[in-house]
């Protein structure tokens, strides 16, 4: 993430000093080697910047959410996991039930 903000960063010092993205991209290249960002996302900084962006940090976007614990989350697992547990002891007692086991599968799980 550091290195990404680093290469906006030089993108836009390019902006300013009117260099081309066909220019900024190898000096990038040199400046980061593998870690440099790809061409394709230097030409899309590089226009962004030309245009008059100033933030050199991405805009926050809809995605995959922060994960967090809270009272309400943990209940929440717990009571889906019962409800697992409980469907799981039905389908083992009608198993036992149609093919006639003597033995207690559900004590077995249980212990």
């Amino acid at each position: 993430m550091q290195r990404s903000l680093e290469q906006r960063m030089a993108i836009k010092f390019c902006v300013k000093l009117e260099k081309s993205a066909a220019e900024t991209i190898p000096m990038l290249k040199k400046a980061f080697g593998v870690d440099c960002l790809s061409d394709r996302q230097i030409f899309r900084w590089h226009k962004a910047f030309a245009e008059g962006l100033e933030d050199v940090n991405d805009k926050n976007r809809a995605g995959r959410p922060s994960t967090s614990i809270s009272d309400d989350n943990v209940s929440l697992d717990i009571s889906k996991r019962t409800n697992v547990l409980s469907q799981v002891m039905w389908m083992l007692a009608c198993v036992n039930k149609i093919f006639g086991k003597k033995n207690d599968l559900m004590g077995e799980i249980m212990s």
